[in-house]
């Protein structure tokens, strides 16, 4: 296959308008799927969470998961959306491998949530108020894995697995209306945007929106039109992006590909295309279905969703602080900088360090742990920061036996370390491990002397007055005491001893 002309980024921008669309899928983490009961655990062995009704075997019949249907109108709240006093779903009828029924139920010209916006704050702090068209209420499909080929997907594969433990888990669709006017900004604002769903969609506590697990997945579509013409270009779309930075890279690297077809003469291929990570690209999958396609109509065996004006309203109660409100209040509770503030979002390390400051914990330790020596772990170990074995309850925990001086800095990371390698809590593994700070003056007067003994010189200058000295005693009582010994204790007790 030729690779596809490729034109300059600014030259785009320069030329063409782009116009922009995305489609997030949000995977709830309910404890049962969308119509049955089967469990939603992620990472269970293949086809073990399954039942006739969600592999669509005949007599089965679908029942709509509550908590499911709560989530939607919170989410759908959240986006400052109307929520449809009245819906139905329908039957959205395709045939692929991983759709056990041949059909995926879903909602189709009666979502449960329209008309809504999200405003999110770019880098520089230009608000760009993305307007959502619908949020709608589906079942996911299984998995496919194709195995032989280079590419992992079907094309060259020698064959195929299907798992379908996934089918019929509880799925929110949140599309956009068309963002236009973003110009050489498009790649950044629609990061931002999914980045800001990200957030507040985790803070509602219905999905762990896990990109890495596929729990959180966007659809990019992206048309070019000639500058100031405000003629709708034929759009792509580049299916199942799974992280933020590539959301980033499929929008520019689109716009590119898009500009170079364009240039040439040719027509844009209405189709779904694949964003390949390791080279930033994206490459064509197949042509893309118009909605008549899917031959809609309403699933005949599931009733219609209803949810009454208090209903509505006691789920509204429920919202919590939104992210950005909540961030603007711990940057000014806890006296950040805007840098320190970013820094903070940037790793995944805000809630983090809120829940440890809950337990107990001053803001600023417990900020350098999670941003510095916890960060670095997580790192070693290719591990997200919230997956590291150990709670902010425990980091708390050890902070204030720094606090006490029952630990010294260096003591403390040894009890993080037991901590993560699962030797029990902050205590247990003072105690087993024997980290707890030498204070005992007998011990450290002992400790003193015979460090003395051992570099006279030194001792005398402390005793001429050059008290800075001091330094090469403490660090032989630390050495001695295999850095248990209480640092300031052991400079003052030198300095006693000499006279100083």
């Amino acid at each position: 296959m030729t690779a596809p002309t490729l034109v300059d980024f600014d030259d785009v921008v320069d030329r063409y308008d782009p116009v922009l669309g995305l489609e997030v899928h949000v995977e709830l983490s309910t404890n049962t799927k969308m119509f049955c009961g089967c469990p939603t655990a992620f990472g269970a062995e293949p086809n073990t969470q399954t039942c006739p009704t969600c592999l669509g075997l005949p007599g089965s019949l679908p029942v709509v998961n509550r908590t499911a249907v709560e989530s939607a109108i919170r989410i759908g709240l959240a986006l400052n959306c109307d929520i449809a006093p009245w819906g139905r779903f329908a039957r959205k009828n395709y045939f692929y491998p991983d759709m056990p029924k041949n059909f995926q139920t879903s909602q189709y010209d009666e979502p449960i949530a329209v008309n809504g916006h999200l405003d999110v704050t770019l880098e520089d702090g230009t608000v760009v108020r993305v307007e959502i068209e619908r949020a709608h209420m589906e079942e996911d499909t299984g998995k496919s894995l194709h195995v032989g080929g280079a590419t992992g997907r079907i094309h060259g594969a020698e064959y195929s697995l299907l798992d379908y433990n996934r089918a019929g888990v509880p799925l929110i669709e949140i599309v956009t209306k068309m963002i236009p006017d973003t110009g050489g900004r498009a790649p950044e604002v629609a990061r931002a945007y999914v980045t800001a769903l990200r957030d507040l969609i985790r803070s509602l506590g219905v999905s762990d929106v896990r990109m890495d697990q596929g729990s959180m997945r966007c659809d990019v579509n992206l048309s070019l039109s000639p500058k100031g013409s405000g003629i709708l270009g034929t759009r792509s779309e580049t299916k199942n992006v799974n992280s933020l930075r590539s959301v980033e890279r499929a929008v520019r690297y689109e716009m590119s590909r898009h500009a170079g077809v364009l240039d040439a003469g040719e027509k844009v291929v209405q189709e779904t295309r694949h964003f390949q990570e390791d080279t930033a690209t994206t490459r064509s999958g197949r042509i893309k279905e118009t909605s008549e396609d899917y031959r809609y109509f309403p699933e005949p065996d599931l009733v219609p969703i209803a949810p009454s004006a208090e209903w509505v309203e006691e789920l509204r109660g429920t919202l919590p602080e939104l992210p950005w409100e909540r961030r603007a209040r711990i940057q000014q509770e806890w006296e950040l900088s805007d840098a320190e503030l970013r820094d903070l979002v940037n790793a995944d390390a805000l809630d983090l360090v809120a829940a440890t400051v809950d337990a107990g914990a001053p803001s600023g330790d417990a900020r350098s742990w999670w941003v510095s020596y916890l960060s670095q772990q997580a790192n070693t170990r290719g591990v997200a920061l919230d997956a590291l074995p150990i709670t902010p309850a425990q980091l708390a925990r050890v902070i204030e036996l720094v606090t006490a001086g029952e630990l010294n800095n260096k003591l403390a990371r040894q009890v993080v370390d037991g901590v993560l390698e699962g030797e029990g809590e902050p205590d247990e593994v003072v105690a087993e491990r024997g980290l707890a700070v030498v204070s005992d003056d007998g011990a450290l007067i002992a400790a003193v002397d015979e460090a003395l003994a051992a570099q006279p010189d030194v001792a005398e200058k402390i005793r001429g007055g050059k008290v800075a000295a001091a330094g090469a005693i403490v660090g032989a009582v630390m050495k001695a005491t295999k850095g248990q010994a209480d640092a300031k204790r052991v400079r003052e007790l030198i300095i006693e001893r000499c006279g100083a």
